[in-house]
């Protein structure tokens, strides 16, 4: 801790210096006094929100430029697509057990029904191309937009039509495990 609140001060000529400001400048602009801005560059002063927060609004710098906070990490999600079959299979969840999402292209090839049945229950949502489902005695198409659910100890296959790939939201969960959806706004 005590070699982070060090490195603050030469941090901040650092700044103010490639800023090409004065000491006198940014005084104006913060309203704090040339001899703590001072101090504070040379370590003679302990940095505080209080000063540091003007500073970073004078720089127009986020306050961890100003500490030299250690980066927390890439926040971008590295989705680690996969083939299964006939099949682009993407993991949108990261935990295993309970609710699992994927993203999945399925290719033109699979359109011949092969219906299984397995514990769970599964959410299909269509976002381009057409999807054909066999579900129990049912066979059915679904278009961009449209929406199934059910449970899979029912005899199912979902594929393409076979006229283009088809890509969908896939939510799979366990047994008894219910999506809840609002279709209206709570009153206020």
């Amino acid at each position: 801790m005590e070699d982070v609140l060090a490195a603050v001060g030469p941090r901040l000529r650092r700044i103010r210096k490639e800023r090409g400001s004065t000491l006198a400048a940014l005084s104006k602009t913060t309203g704090i006094s040339v001899s703590t801005l001072s101090r504070l560059e040379s370590g003679q002063r302990r940095p505080s929100l209080e000063l540091l927060l003007p500073i970073a609004r004078a720089y127009q710098v986020p306050l961890d430029e100003l500490v030299g906070a250690p980066p927390v990490g890439d926040p971008r999600v590295r989705l680690k697509p996969f083939r299964r079959g006939d099949s682009t299979v993407v993991p949108l969840t990261q935990q295993p057990g309970g609710l699992q999402a994927f993203k999945m292209v399925i290719d033109a090839t699979r359109s011949t029904p092969e219906p299984r049945t397995h514990e769970g229950y599964e959410w299909l949502y269509v976002l381009g191309g057409k999807l054909r489902l066999v579900l129990a005695e049912h066979d059915i198409v679904l278009t961009t937009g449209e929406v199934a659910e059910f449970d899979t100890r029912l005899p199912h296959w979902f594929g393409s039509t076979g006229e283009a790939p088809v890509e969908i939201l896939s939510l799979f969960g366990p047994q008894g495990e219910r999506m809840h959806v609002r279709a209206k706004p709570r009153g206020r």
